[in-house]
C-alpha cells in the first residue's frame, strides 16, 4: 500500500476522531467506542506499516495533517450521534477541544502508544 492510498482512505481516521469526539462531548465513553478506537488504531497503524522495507509511510506530522483534514468529517458525523443529534456541527466544535482530540488520536496512533 502506497502513501497516497493511506491519504486516500480515511475511513479509520474518521472513525477515531468521531468516537473521541463522542468521549469528550459526552464526558463519557462505552465498551462499543472503546472497540471502535482499538480498532481503527490498529487499522491506521497496518496501513501506516511498511511490510518490507521496513518502517512507516507516514512521519508524525503526515499523520497530524491527515488528522486534521478527517477532523471535519468526523464533526460533522459526531453531531448526529453526539446526545442523539441535539447539537449542530458548528455547535459541537464549539463544546470540544480539537486540538486535543487531533492529539489524542496522534498519542494513539504512534507506535508503541497503545495497544
Amino acid at each position: 500500500m502506497s502513501w497516497v492510498s493511506i491519504l486516500l482512505n480515511y475511513g479509520n481516521t474518521r472513525i477515531l476522531l468521531l468516537h473521541l469526539i463522542k468521549q469528550q462531548a459526552e464526558n463519557r465513553t462505552t465498551r462499543s467506542w472503546e472497540v471502535s478506537i482499538r480498532n481503527s488504531v490498529r487499522e491506521i497503524q497496518r496501513e501506516n506499516k511498511r511490510r518490507q522495507a521496513g518502517g512507516y509511510y507516514l512521519a508524525p506530522e503526515e499523520l497530524l495533517e491527515i488528522l486534521a483534514e478527517a477532523y471535519l468529517n468526523a464533526i460533522d458525523e459526531a453531531s448526529l450521534e453526539v446526545e442523539e443529534g441535539r447539537y449542530e456541527a458548528q455547535e459541537l466544535e464549539k463544546l470540544v477541544n480539537q486540538e486535543k482530540i487531533i492529539n489524542r488520536a496522534l498519542t494513539l496512533i504512534l507506535p508503541g502508544e497503545s495497544s
